[in-house]
């Protein structure tokens, strides 16, 4: 279904946003927290350098309060209407995904945050640097 040249590709899998043909993360598994934030400094395949400017990942903070909504209501609605959970209860499912999803969340954030500055291009030819 996700197919290469979708930027929905790039922000699922945390591949490179211009290629498609290498993983950002020095260990794609967001819950092995010691490198969460561990990336390649550039894709082996077309070049293309993650960190675009120094801190330019604090940018995706911004992205991932709006993540974090989406799996808070998620939580919501999963626990107290699907459930039928009280209040307390539902708020306590509430930050227990937040808690669980947190390293999740991090990495979305940082894909669609990088996403939105980088275009995808399939001919993208070793040695092009950007």
């Amino acid at each position: 279904m996700l197919k290469k040249g979708n930027k929905l590709y790039s922000i699922l899998t945390g591949s490179c946003p211009k290629c498609h043909e290498e993983l950002m993360y020095i260990n794609n598994n967001p819950y092995v927290l010691s490198q969460l934030f561990k990336m390649h400094e550039r894709c082996s395949h077309c070049h293309t350098k993650y960190k675009i400017e120094p801190s330019f990942f604090y940018g995706s903070m911004y992205v991932s309060y709006g993540v974090g909504i989406a799996f808070a209501v998620a939580a919501f609605v999963i626990a107290f209407l699907v459930m039928g959970a009280s209040l307390v209860n539902t708020f306590i499912a509430i930050v227990i995904t937040m808690m669980v999803f947190m390293p999740v969340i991090i990495r979305l954030s940082r894909n669609i945050w990088i996403n939105f500055f980088i275009k995808y291009e399939p001919n993208s030819v070793r040695g092009q640097a950007e």
